[in-house]
């Protein structure tokens, strides 16, 4: 029973949103008339209670001259006040209770007939009869009594003490005819109110809904074709800029075109990817061809194979592990971090650093404190721009430095120098994408294999940090690292005490070759 309910309910935002609109207006439209229904009887009520005590208090006035008779002269006061004033449906009830004379009234046939009326039959009678005795009965005040022919009836009854002694009891009447119409009428008006109200909130949500739904069907159809492998359609929506479905519009477009720039970067990647790993593969494959054509291959040609073919598995090593680690960068468990002591571990760091190849070192000094980070990937990092500025030295009297600056908020900055060639401006941003070479001459047995400036900016980023690249005083390359959590030793000064230039320089013929910049 709920499926074929389910099924045969309106579904989609059109029909759902003109739904909801129209229950809420007949809520509301509900909640109006039952206040508007209630009030207009409410302030009616009070109307006819005002016009009962001034009835009251005008009948109770007229009897006051009586005061000086008998009770059977304040009956016959009476029966003059109320014999101008005859009981209808639409009229007002005026009755007296004069003791020992009786009860005066504008409708005699409410309080003394015994015999029914033509067309009514006894039993009605005696049950109109029940009636009028209860209204004698009741007490003083306010009441709403129903009477044979008239329907509800408010009363209001008072005992008047007339000047001469004489008890009176006053009873004033007005049927509530007038406020059941009143009631009636507010009724037809809301029934046609909410009936034109609820079939204009139908229509309206129903136009709004379809205006609505049209930008997201179009955009599910455009999510469709890009789900299907198309990243071309976009969204077009001509709202005002602060339109939500504009905004939604918008940020569906910047997501296509960040997920256009990502799946060119994969595709990029993984070409990429595939021609450093087939080279040293093709090389191998080669020179195993070479020794396998061979039936006595003599052992220095069986060394040179050799030599070849640990060098491309080294190569193809080095890839893997680099690829492994861009890989993990964005894991929770790619850092590990702790507290460095900053001087003691970059001079150490630099200290091997600078055994690497012939080059004039040049260390800054070291602000005094710790920073909060992951050592052997700081290391990884530093290392690589070393690497690659000892690349770009040009020969052994090239430069090769670095500086630690300290900066506001608890950031540090390594700047690593050289004096070759440097970046040009339009590179300095692509420098830092994955197999990205500046030098399009450099092969690939002398370039690396291009990860190596893109592992510093994910260890940067993995760190809250950053990493860019600009020109140095010395005309080449600068590549700044720029990290957060560093604290200054108390009572230390900022910057270490070592010389502004700490040169380590290697004479030829000393330990160190130059190695390849990643």
């Amino acid at each position: 029973m709920r499926s074929a309910f389910q099924r045969l309910a309106p579904s989609g935002l059109r029909w759902r949103l003109a739904g909801w609109v129209t229950l809420v207006t007949l809520l509301c439209t509900g909640i109006a008339f039952v206040a508007v229904y209630r009030g207009t009887g409410t302030q009616l009520r009070h109307q006819i209670d005002r016009e009962l005590a001034g009835d009251a208090a005008e009948f109770a006035h007229n009897l006051a001259p009586a005061h000086s008779s008998s009770s059977q002269r304040v009956a016959e006061a009476a029966g003059r006040y109320v014999r101008d004033q005859p009981f209808s449906a639409s009229s007002t009830l005026l009755f007296a209770i004069v003791s020992g004379a009786g009860t005066v009234t504008n409708s005699p046939e409410l309080f003394g007939r015994a015999t029914p009326d033509q067309g009514e039959t006894q039993a009605e009678q005696m049950q109109e009869n029940r009636l009028s005795a209860h209204l004698l009965a009741v007490g003083p005040g306010y009441s709403t009594q129903a009477l044979p022919d008239v329907g509800n009836l408010r009363l209001l009854k008072r005992v008047v003490s007339l000047p001469g002694g004489e008890r009176v009891t006053v009873g004033v009447g007005e049927p509530l005819a007038a406020v059941a119409h009143a009631q009636r009428s507010v009724a037809r008006a809301f029934i046609l109110a909410g009936i034109l109200a609820l079939a204009g909130a139908l229509l309206g949500s129903y136009l709004i809904g379809s205006r609505l739904s049209g930008p997201l069907r179009r955009m599910a159809s455009v999510a469709a074709r890009v789900d299907a492998g198309d990243l071309h359609p976009r969204m077009h929506y001509p709202g005002g800029r602060d339109d939500e479905v504009r905004v939604l519009a918008d940020a569906f477009n910047h997501m296509l075109d960040r997920l256009t720039e990502a799946f060119a970067a994969q595709r990029a990647f993984v070409a990429d990817a595939s021609h450093e790993l087939r080279t040293p593969l093709t090389v191998i494959r080669g020179q195993l061809e070479v020794l396998a054509a061979q039936t006595s291959p003599p052992a220095a040609e069986v060394r040179r194979v050799e030599h070849l073919v640990r060098a491309e598995i080294t190569r193809i090593s080095r890839l893997v592990d680099d690829l492994l680690l861009l890989a993990n960068t964005e894991q929770t468990e790619f850092l590990r971090l702790e507290s460095i002591d900053l001087p003691s571990y970059v001079h150490e760091l630099w200290d091997g650093m600078s055994l690497l190849a012939r080059r004039r070192f040049e260390l800054g000094p070291v602000p005094q404190g710790s920073l909060r980070a992951d050592p052997d990937r700081l290391a990884q990092a530093l290392r690589n721009l070393v690497a690659n500025a000892i690349d770009h030295a040009p020969g052994e009297s090239g430069l090769v430095g670095m500086r630690v600056e300290l900066l506001p908020a608890g950031r540090i900055r390594f700047v690593v120098e050289d004096d070759g060639p440097g970046i040009p401006v339009d590179q300095r941003e692509r420098i830092f994408d994955r197999f990205h070479r500046t030098d399009s001459a450099r092969d690939r047995a002398s370039g690396g294999t291009g990860l190596g400036l893109a592992i510093v900016r994910a260890i940067a980023e993995a760190h809250g940090g950053r990493v860019a690249a600009g020109r140095s005083s010395e005309e080449g390359a600068r590549i700044e690292l720029e990290l957060p959590g560093f604290t200054p030793a108390p009572g230390q000064p900022a910057v270490a005490g070592a010389p502004a230039t700490a040169a380590s320089a290697r004479a030829p013929g000393e330990q160190g070759e130059p190695i390849q910049a990643r």
